[in-house]
């Protein structure tokens, strides 16, 4: 298998810049998000996870 390294630290470079917009934007917003995330139920955010998973694994396969 060979990996190609240059597009592998494009995707996290890109995962970084998106993963670091919200709290640059809008720290206080942020803050409240996650303390909302907090009164959900496990199984909730599981669903929300299992959701990301799903739509990125699409997302990789139609790219």
């Amino acid at each position: 298998m060979d990996v190609n390294w240059h597009d592998l630290f494009n995707a996290l470079a890109l995962v970084l810049v998106l993963e670091g917009l919200l709290p640059f934007a809008s720290p206080s917003r942020l803050k409240q998000t996650y303390a909302n995330l907090l009164n959900l139920p496990d199984k909730t955010l599981r669903s929300i996870g299992l959701a990301s998973v799903i739509a990125g694994i699409l997302l990789l396969f139609v790219t």
